[in-house]
C-alpha cells in the first residue's frame, strides 16, 4: 500500500513538472500556483521514496553477503545492516507522515484578528503585546504582515486589530492559535502591585481567493463614513472608511486605515471573503467533527487555550498540558517551542485516525 502510493507520487510529480514547463500553464497564474503547491507537497515524498528504495537495496545486498564464506565480508555485512536498519526505520516513519492527508489550507495566507476581552485597558495592552509577538515571529520566518484595520485606546493598547499575514505555510503554522489567550501580570496602571487577570481572543482565518468564495454584489450593503482614531479624533476629513455588510449572513466588516476609499474597500473584501470561507467550511465539512474532538482543539474562539503568567515567566497551553518557563522569549517571537508540540500532537492524532500510528 505504502509502495504503490509512493510510485503514484513519482508519476504525478513527473506530470506536474511537465505541466509547469508548458507555456500556456505558465501564463495561467492560478493554475501555475496550484501546480507549484502540488510540487512542494510531492517533492519530499519522491525524495524520501528514492532514499527508501536505496536503503532497502543496500540491506538486501548486505543480507546476501551474510552467507559469504569470507568472515571479513560477513563482518562488513553485519556492520552495514546495523547502520541501515535505523536509517530505514526513520525513512519509513517520515514517509508515513508525508503521506498523511494534508489540510489544503495549510499553504494559505491568513487573516489574523485580535480583540481585547475581559480586563479593560490591561486587556487592550495585552492584545497589543500578542500582536507584537506574532509580528516578531512573522519577521523571523520571512512573512509579511499588513494591518488592515486597528482600533486603539488612549494608552496605545489594541481594542481590535485585523491584519493579513503572507508567506510560506502561514496557516499551517498558526492554525491552532485561535481561542482565548489569558494573561496574569501586574498592569502598568496598577499602583499597588497586584496581579490582574485579563484576556484577548485570537482568530486565524485562511485567506480566501475570489475563486474560493463567490460573492454577489447584490448581497452587499456598502456604507462610507469618516475615519476616526483613538479618542474620537478624525483621521481624515473625507468619507474614506468603509463598512461592508453581507446581508445573507449578517457579517459586517469595516476598514478605515487607508486614506483611499478604494483601498479600504479592497481590504474589507479580503476580510469578508475569509470570514465567509470559514462559515462555508464549518457548515459543509462534516469531517471537522473529528477535529473538534481532538486534543489540540477546534479553533473555537471561546475556548481558553493558553495562559501567559508574567511573574513566573510561565506559559501554559491547556490543550496539551504544555508548560514552558520562557515566556520572555516567547513574547519576543520565539514561538516554535509552543507551536511545534501542538502540530506534533495534531499529527499523532491524525495518524491514529488513519491507522498509521
Amino acid at each position: 500500500m505504502l509502495d504503490s502510493r509512493c510510485e503514484d507520487a513519482v508519476t504525478r510529480l513527473e506530470s506536474v513538472l511537465a505541466q509547469m514547463g508548458d507555456g500556456d500553464v505558465v501564463s495561467d497564474h492560478h493554475r501555475y500556483r496550484e501546480l507549484a503547491s502540488e510540487h512542494r507537497r510531492l517533492a519530499p515524498i519522491v525524495e524520501t521514496w528514492r532514499a527508501l528504495v536505496a536503503a532497502r537495496s543496500g540491506m538486501a545486498e548486505a543480507r546476501a553477503l551474510l552467507d559469504d564464506g569470507d568472515s571479513e565480508m560477513r563482518a562488513m555485512a553485519k556492520e552495514e545492516l546495523a547502520a541501515l536498519e535505523p536509517q530505514l526505520a526513520a525513512l519509513e516513519a517520515r514517509m508515513r507522515v508525508l503521506l498523511l492527508p494534508r489540510d489544503p489550507d495549510d499553504e494559505k495566507n491568513v487573516i489574523l484578528e485580535i480583540r481585547a476581552g475581559t480586563g479593560g485597558d490591561e486587556a487592550s495592552l495585552f492584545a497589543g503585546d500578542v500582536f507584537r509577538m506574532y509580528s516578531r515571529y512573522a519577521e523571523q520566518r520571512g512573512w509579511t504582515i499588513e494591518v488592515l484595520s486597528i482600533s486603539e485606546n488612549d494608552l496605545g493598547g489594541v481594542k481590535e486589530l485585523v491584519c493579513s499575514v503572507s508567506g510560506q505555510d502561514v496557516y499551517g503554522r498558526l492554525k491552532y492559535e485561535s481561542g482565548v489567550h489569558r494573561v496574569q501580570r501586574v498592569p502598568v496602571t496598577e499602583a499597588q502591585g497586584r496581579i490582574h487577570t485579563s484576556a484577548c481572543t485570537v482568530a486565524i482565518l485562511p485567506e480566501a481567493d475570489e475563486i474560493d468564495v463567490d460573492i454577489d454584489d447584490g448581497d452587499l450593503r456598502i456604507d462610507t463614513y469618516r475615519a476616526s482614531g483613538a479618542g474620537g479624533q478624525h483621521v481624515n476629513k473625507t468619507e474614506s472608511a468603509i463598512r461592508i455588510t453581507h446581508i445573507p449572513s449578517g457579517l459586517v466588516v469595516t476598514c478605515q486605515d487607508e486614506r483611499s476609499q478604494q483601498k479600504n474597500r479592497s481590504r474589507a473584501m479580503k476580510v469578508l471573503r475569509a470570514k465567509l470561507l470559514e462559515m462555508k467550511q464549518v457548515a459543509a465539512d462534516s469531517e471537522r467533527a473529528a477535529d473538534r474532538k481532538a486534543q489540540v482543539g477546534s479553533g473555537d474562539r471561546s475556548e481558553r487555550i493558553r495562559t501567559y503568567n508574567f511573574p513566573q515567566n510561565r506559559l501554559t497551553d491547556h490543550r496539551i498540558g504544555l508548560t514552558l518557563y520562557r515566556l520572555d522569549a516567547v513574547m519576543m517571537g520565539d514561538l516554535d517551542p509552543v507551536l511545534q508540540p501542538l502540530l506534533d500532537t495534531a499529527q499523532a492524532e491524525l495518524m491514529a485516525r488513519e491507522g498509521m500510528s
